[in-house]
């Protein structure tokens, strides 16, 4: 009798389901996901998996972002990036087009090529705004500016309107360049993200 409850206890202990993976988030940009000049762990990605924690919110988040990229850049190195099979991706690129004035048309095509990757693979997406800067003119502002509005309709993705919000401009929160935050704004930028991410995760029902 013994060892036939034992039997039985170990092959309901066999079927019972492991625990969920914690998901993983990667965050896909340049720059401003590095963390350009800031000390490891400061960046923004990496905050931003703190705060998480510190909301009963377990998660997995690779820091995906390059110096210098442009959305061309992302489109060239995504398959290569997408090799670590992420459950979300937060896009974060074309702040270095919009510094360098590359047509809006051309960082519109990058984006939806990223996009139309990222949605065959089956990860969830968030895309993380940006604007372009007043010295190109209104125009060229506009045209810019509505790019993640229109793609974010398009895929039926939720938009983070402008990454650098609470953060852009205010000298007491970036380096002495004046565009890339430093460790008080990138923690800035990750207490205004992380509810946003939060609720995709529960949503997208990858949370674990």
């Amino acid at each position: 009798m013994a060892l036939a409850v034992l039997a039985l206890l170990l092959l309901l202990s066999g079927a019972a389901p492991a625990a969920a993976a914690p998901p993983r988030i990667l965050v896909f940009g340049d720059s401003l996901t590095a963390g350009y000049g800031l000390a490891p762990g400061e960046a923004f990605p990496a905050r931003l998996q703190a705060r998480l924690a510190a909301a009963g919110i377990p998660a997995t988040i690779i820091n995906g972002g390059v110096s210098g990229d442009t959305s061309a850049d992302g489109l060239a190195r995504l398959d290569w990036v997408m090799s670590d099979h992420p459950d979300v991706v937060l896009v974060e690129l074309g702040a270095n087009d919009a510094l360098r004035g590359i047509d809006p048309k051309l960082t519109y095509a990058n984006l939806d090529g990223i996009l139309a990757k990222l949605q065959a693979s089956g990860a969830k997406m968030m895309l993380l705004g940006m604007l372009a800067p007043p010295n190109w003119g209104r125009d060229y502002q506009r045209d810019f500016d509505g790019i993640y509005k229109r793609l974010a309709a398009k895929y039926k993705v939720p938009l983070y309107p402008f990454l650098l919000d609470g953060v852009a401009m205010d000298p007491a929160l970036n380096q002495a360049d004046g565009l890339h935050p430093n460790a008080k704004g990138a923690e800035i930028i990750a207490e205004k993200l992380e509810p946003a991410v939060a609720r995709l995760l529960r949503q997208g029902g990858v949370q674990g």
